[in-house]
C-alpha cells in the first residue's frame, strides 16, 4: 500500500502522542512516597478516570480494557490491519495459551484474558472447543491445531506454551514481510533473534536436550536455527561468546560479564526493549508510511510495563534507584 494512505492517521497519532506520560510525570511518579501520592499524579493523565481507590489492585484490569479500546480505534482507522495486528498478536497468543490451557484441564482461566481488540473470548473458546472457525486467520488456526494434536500425544502443558510462541514468531514475521516495509521487516527479524538468543540462554542453563530446543526455537529471524543448536552441549560463556560476534554485539556486550563471560539474562528483557524502541526513533520525523503507527503502539506498552513497575515498587518499597534502573526507554527517559 501506498505510504500517503496513512496520511488520514497519522495526525492523529501525533495528537495520541501527547497523552503519553512526559519525563515530568514519570519524575512525580517514581518519587511519589506511597500510593495515595501516585494517584494523585495521574490524575492530569489519560488515566485519570481509573484513580480510584482499588486502582492499583486492579491495574491488570484496566490496562486490559484500555489495551482492547486503543486496539479497537486503530483497527477502525489503520488502512492495513496487519500494522496493528504486530501488537495485538501477542496479546492475541497469550489468550490461545490460557485458554487451550483451560479447554484442556477444565479451569476456569477467563480472568487471565487480555482484550486484543480483535477476537472475543467467545471467538477463541470456540475454535479451540470445536477446532474450526470463521474468524480466525489460517495461522492461528493452524496453531490451535498444532497444539491440540500434540496433547493427544503428549499430555505436557508446557508444550502450549511452546507451540504457540514459536508459532506467534513465525506469524510475526508473516505480518511483515506482507507489509513489506523495511522498517517493520528490521524491527520485527530483530525482536525474533533477540527472543531466540534469550531462550538459547535460558535453555543451556536449564540443560535443555537439541530436541527441545529445536522445538522452541525460531527459524524466522536472520541466525539460523542450526547456528543456535550448536552451542545446545556448551556453556552459556561459550554462548554469549559466540553472540557477541554477532551484529547484536555492541547491544549485548554491556550485559556480559567481565568475570564470568556470561550474559545477564535479568538485565536482557530490558536491554531487547529499549533497543526495539531505539529502531523506532526515525519515525519522529516521518509524517508518511505506518511506523509512526507502530512507533505510538510500542511507545504505549512501554508506558504500560513502566507504571506496572512503578505500582509494584510502591506496594514492595523498592528504592528509587532500583526502579529506575528497571524502567523501560522512552523518548524522554
Amino acid at each position: 500500500m501506498k505510504e500517503t494512505a496513512y496520511n488520514q492517521i497519522n495526525p492523529l497519532i501525533r495528537l495520541k502522542e501527547t497523552e503519553l506520560l512526559s519525563n515530568a510525570q514519570y519524575e512525580q511518579l517514581v518519587n511519589a512516597k506511597n500510593l495515595d501520592e501516585l494517584k494523585d499524579s495521574l490524575k492530569n493523565t489519560v488515566y485519570a478516570t481509573y484513580m480510584t481507590d482499588d486502582f492499583a489492585e486492579n491495574f491488570e484490569y484496566i490496562y486490559s480494557k484500555e489495551k482492547g479500546k486503543l486496539y479497537e480505534w486503530l483497527y477502525e482507522m489503520a488502512p492495513e490491519p496487519e500494522v496493528i495486528t504486530i501488537y495485538t498478536s501477542r496479546a492475541t497468543f497469550h489468550n490461545l495459551k490460557v485458554l487451550t490451557k483451560a479447554e484442556l484441564t477444565g479451569q476456569n482461566l477467563d480472568y487471565l484474558y487480555i482484550e486484543d481488540g480483535r477476537f472475543s473470548i467467545e471467538t477463541l473458546k470456540s475454535a479451540i472447543r470445536t477446532r474450526v472457525s470463521t474468524e480466525l486467520p489460517q495461522p492461528l488456526m493452524k496453531a490451535v491445531l498444532e497444539v491440540l494434536d500434540y496433547f493427544q500425544e503428549s499430555s505436557t502443558l508446557q508444550a502450549i506454551d511452546i507451540i504457540y510462541d514459536r508459532n506467534f514468531l513465525t506469524f510475526q514475521r508473516q505480518l511483515a514481510e506482507k507489509l513489506g516495509d523495511k522498517d517493520i521487516i528490521a524491527e520485527v527479524t530483530a525482536f525474533i533473534d533477540l527472543t531466540n538468543i534469550s531462550t538459547m540462554a535460558r535453555g543451556i542453563l536449564q540443560g535443555q536436550n537439541e530436541n527441545f530446543l529445536s522445538t522452541v526455537l525460531s527459524s524466522s529471524g536472520t541466525i539460523p536455527k542450526a547456528t543456535f543448536l550448536k552451542y545446545t552441549q556448551e556453556s552459556l560463556a561459550v554462548f554469549t561468546d559466540y553472540v557477541l560476534s554477532t551484529t547484536y554485539s555492541g547491544l549485548l556486550a554491556p550485559i556480559a560479564s567481565a568475570e564470568t563471560k556470561e550474559l545477564d539474562l535479568i538485565a536482557f528483557e530490558k536491554v531487547k526493549d529499549d533497543y526495539l524502541t531505539s529502531m523506532y526513533d526515525k519515525a519522529k520525523i516521518m509524517a508518511f508510511g505506518p511506523l509512526p503507527l507502530l512507533a505510538f503502539l510500542n511507545a504505549k506498552e512501554v508506558e504500560w510495563k513502566n507504571l506496572r513497575l512503578i505500582l509494584v515498587s510502591k506496594r514492595s518499597n523498592f528504592p528509587v534507584e532500583v526502579v529506575r534502573e528497571r524502567m523501560r526507554r522512552t523518548d524522554d527517559i
